[in-house]
């Protein structure tokens, strides 16, 4: 296929991917109402919100105090005449994105498949379940537990008590979406590993060598994900993330003696 077929390929699996993304926001948009009350607004209620009770019960058995929140004191408000519009139409496209990754990934596989050769395509031909997995794995994470928690102590911060904490009902979507969106990308991880490794860029032995230095990020990136500052909420922010790197390593490892086999059969022929 030249490179014009190859554009000309892409643009049709880059055509029905939006066309999945568009459907599930339709959807999406029909069923706010339910999707408005029970999901978005959840980790807004804490009386209502599963994790929070959860939370509350680590904080009592390790006492820790202030770990248990009851209500998050502030209010949501609306402050442009577009604005309720605006957030029906962002979160239903926000939601068909995270509905359509499994598709998405589907055809991201069916546009590489033609390039792989057959042992390769058998290596990868877990790539969207895992993938999708992963995805999901993050997702849920990242809403039940990152989110929660980030939003009560961002919402009830305050410097002073002259001043009252309002917020745009539009940043209170954001910062749901970002965590939430950047958890499950995060989670994908060993995916990122399993490429990289394959095309020879890293090796297990370079991740254990780096392990130390590895540790420090991941450190940082679960104080960035999870504002909130007592050590509990970043601990649970970065186990995961310990977890997902240990087990790149076993992937790395896993591609390499594959590799090592390929090549000593090779010199063997």
């Amino acid at each position: 296929m030249s490179f014009f077929g190859h554009l000309e390929a892409l643009r049709w699996h880059l055509m029905r991917s939006a066309l999945a993304v568009v459907i599930f926001a339709v959807i999406a948009f029909w069923k706010f109402t339910w999707i408005y009350n029970t999901i978005i607004m959840g980790p807004w209620h804490p009386d209502k919100f599963w994790t929070f009770r959860v939370f509350c019960q680590l904080g009592t058995f390790f006492h820790i105090d202030g770990f248990c929140v009851t209500k998050i004191d502030a209010e949501l408000i609306s402050t442009g005449v577009g604005d309720q519009f605006l957030l029906q139409l962002n979160s239903s496209i926000m939601i068909g994105v995270i509905c359509g990754i499994p598709y998405i990934l589907w055809e991201l596989w069916r546009f590489i498949k033609p390039a792989l050769l057959e042992k390769e395509r058998q290596a990868a031909s877990g790539f969207v379940f895992y993938a999708t997995a992963l995805f999901i794995v993050g997702i849920l994470f990242g809403y039940y537990i990152l989110a929660p928690e980030s939003i009560a102590f961002l919402a009830g911060y305050s410097v002073s008590p002259d001043i009252h904490n309002k917020f745009t009902v539009g940043s209170y979507l954001s910062i749901l979406s970002t965590v939430t969106l950047i958890t499950g990308v995060v989670f994908e991880l060993p995916i990122i590993i399993y490429i990289l490794a394959s095309i020879g860029i890293l090796t297990a032995t370079f991740m254990r060598k780096t392990r130390r230095y590895a540790i420090i990020i991941i450190m940082i990136v679960g104080a960035i994900i999870s504002p909130s500052p007592d050590i509990l909420t970043t601990t649970i922010a970065t186990i995961p993330l310990f977890v997902l790197y240990e087990v790149g390593i076993k992937v790395a490892a896993v591609v390499e003696k594959r590799r090592n086999k390929k090549h000593e059969d090779l010199m063997a022929s």
